[in-house]
């Protein structure tokens, strides 16, 4: 068997021929890291620093976002035209400095979370990377702040990535900030596959919001596959 064998396109017709065939293709360690140095960015020291001082940080640094997921979200700010986002769960800030470089010469991120240690890690890192005046953190955590929002406050770009129980209501209160055609994406909408039986209280949360989003008129909205699953939902 070839070393590529396992990694080809996966094509699959259901047994009885009535569904359309699935087709993805299957990462191993060696595809990934080929994924994620092909990128204008595949060599950063301030988010390599960042993500290697969340590192020692131990297992909660599985919180961090991938470096694909990173790019992206830089290409899409920037595509888009991002002057006012907003971020609900910075932790160490590296999403943060993601979206912060993709915004327009003026744009602003509004950052929302509850601790302070994590982020004065993101504090330093936004200096290095030259972006501190662009953001402003507040640790009200995200029913405080998001509720505490001026009704003028609009934003074109919503990421969140915070407790996953919480995801509905931060959306709610996020919605009626947001202008038409804006972007909320989610992050973790897979839940490392738990939601295909989701038992504990994270996986359940997520798996009810992913039907609410697909059945909510108010958004049109997309799930892809990236890292654990990001939720794309386009206010209409």
């Amino acid at each position: 068997m070839g070393i590529l064998s396992p990694l080809k396109s996966k094509v699959r017709a259901s047994k009885s021929g009535d569904e359309a065939p699935l087709k993805f293709v299957k990462l191993d360690d060696n595809l990934f890291r080929y994924v994620t140095a092909h990128q204008s960015r595949a060599c950063d020291p301030v988010l390599d620093a960042l993500r290697s001082e969340t590192e020692k940080l131990g297992s909660i640094s599985q919180m961090l976002i991938s470096r694909d997921q990173g790019s992206f979200l830089t290409l899409l700010t920037a595509s888009l035209g991002v002057s006012s986002a907003v971020e609900v769960g910075t932790f160490t800030g590296y999403s943060a400095i993601c979206i912060a470089r993709g915004l327009s010469p003026r744009g602003r991120l509004l950052c929302i979370d509850v601790n302070e240690d994590w982020t004065a890690i993101a504090r330093r890192h936004w200096k290095r990377a030259g972006l501190s005046h662009k953001i402003d953190l507040r640790l009200g955590g995200g029913k405080a702040e998001l509720e505490a929002l001026e009704a003028g406050s609009i934003f074109d770009l919503a990421f969140i990535d915070a407790d996953k129980p919480g995801y509905d209501l931060y959306y709610e209160l996020l919605l009626p900030h947001m202008r038409s055609s804006s972007l909320i994406i989610f992050d973790n909408m897979l839940q490392h596959g738990r939601v295909l039986d989701p038992k504990d209280q994270s996986a359940q949360a997520i798996d009810s919001l992913n039907k609410k989003l697909c059945a909510d008129p108010r958004v049109e909205c997309v799930l892809l596959a990236v890292a654990d699953g990001l939720m794309f939902c386009r206010k209409v």
